[in-house]
């Protein structure tokens, strides 16, 4: 058994306060099953101003539950301009010295999992993994660059675009074994045509997930009143999540519009925050959209209290040609937790909805095929009812317990 897991995420720090998230929940059932995990991330909370205070260390250690996180020093940011690339390009400097010292301290580990967001985490992962003679399993949460060539912020034949997608193959070639989180990774290295110089082999696939005990607890303890939710006069359609210019929530305000013409006892109700929010509200005042309540933003540990008592739960972001490999939003695990119908406004490969059969989704991102289903969906209550049902069972194949086990999987036989 390969003990010592040395995971790295950047953006963990969050999880030292929230005891949840991707990496908590992968440490804590790899402790349940005798591994000794260790989470490294930076010293900075992401979208937001607070931070952990290292003095003149690189780097420092704190514990939550069981599970100890090593902090690497960070700068402050704000946004996504040039100060959050210094961010980044300072905690790829700072994890290099502060795994070797933290290796002289506490041993070195037997294998190390370096998650992306960024690609830089996987570069350092694989470096350090060479020195300390140890294996590195690179974990792909986002395509560099080609999500950010998917909504438009930097042109695929750019100099800049070209110079990433050769830094994404050597990541490939040269990590142990690459896990993602959408069914569809292998078919974008194939897309790519990459396969024929990385080993396909090593490509596995562990999608987010979430830890149902969790979720069902938060959802009796943090009950939140909520007249507008419990309005059963209406059939309120929850969306849940971030109200900003890659949400697109336009899209859900022209379909309210088109479905208060056909029936004005359906009702979406808009939790969450964001630099659109206010434009959005204004939009509904000026165009007499009667049917959009923004409730604004909500803990996060309320979010399963809403969910499960809504009529059916809105699956939104912008579509772009990322979704072809699939779906793996964190949000969209809760949605099957809450077993309500999901209402998914675009179409995906590799489809959860159409596997299990617990939801709909629009052939096209249109106000119009949007409205076309939730009108289907809300004229048919056995039918909703049964897809909620689905959606509460294919959870329980997304349980972080199950996940684990996948990694520990890839982890033996690395």
């Amino acid at each position: 058994m390969k003990k010592k897991i040395w995971i790295w995420n950047h953006y963990a720090t969050g999880m030292i306060e929230n005891k949840a998230g991707r990496h908590y929940w992968l440490a804590e059932n790899l402790l349940k099953n005798g591994y000794e995990p260790t989470i490294f991330c930076a010293s900075t909370f992401h979208n937001s101003n607070k931070s952990i205070d290292i003095a003149g260390n690189v780097f420092t250690r704190k514990e939550s539950g069981d599970i100890p996180f090593v902090v690497v020093k960070t700068p402050q940011y704000s946004g996504n301009g040039k100060k959050r690339i210094i961010n980044m390009v300072s905690f790829y400097k700072n994890i290099c010295p502060t795994a070797e010292n933290y290796a002289e301290l506490n041993g070195k580990p037997d294998v190390i999992l370096a998650s992306s967001v960024h690609p830089l985490t996987l570069v350092a992962g694989i470096k350090i993994a060479k020195k300390f003679g140890i294996p590195c399993i690179c974990e792909v949460r986002d395509l560099w660059p080609e999500s950010i060539v998917a909504y438009g912020s930097l042109r695929r034949n750019s100099i800049v675009a070209k110079i990433l997608y050769q830094g994404e193959k050597w990541i490939y070639k040269k990590a142990d074994s690459v896990i993602m989180t959408w069914e569809g990774g292998r078919q974008y290295i194939i897309n790519q045509g990459w396969d024929k110089e990385i080993d396909m082999n090593k490509i596995k696939h562990i999608s987010n997930g979430i830890i149902i005990n969790s979720f069902d607890n938060n959802s009796n303890k943090h009950y939140m009143e909520d007249l507008d939710l419990d309005d059963r006069s209406y059939k309120n359609l929850v969306y849940a999540g971030s109200i900003r210019k890659v949400n697109n929530l336009g899209v859900l305000l022209d379909t309210a519009k088109i479905i208060q013409q056909c029936n004005n006892k359906i009702r979406f109700l808009i939790y969450g925050s964001g630099d659109e929010k206010e434009m959005l509200e204004n939009r509904c005042k000026k165009e007499n959209i009667n049917n959009v309540v923004f409730k604004g933003r909500v803990e996060k540990k309320m979010i399963p209290s809403i969910l499960k008592r809504a009529y059916a739960n809105i699956l939104h972001n912008s579509s772009t040609l990322l979704d072809e490999y699939g779906q793996s939003q964190n949000k969209f695990f809760e949605y099957l937790a809450a077993g309500r119908c999901v209402i998914q406004t675009y179409t995906s490969g590799y489809s959860i909805l159409e596997k299990y059969n617990c939801g709909v989704s629009a052939i096209i991102q249109n106000p119009e095929e949007v409205a076309k289903i939730i009108l289907e969906v809300c004229n048919d209550d056995v039918r909703a009812e049964q897809m909620g049902q689905n959606a509460r069972n294919a959870a329980y194949e997304f349980d972080f317990k199950k996940l684990t086990n996948k990694l520990i999987e890839v982890i033996e036989n690395v």
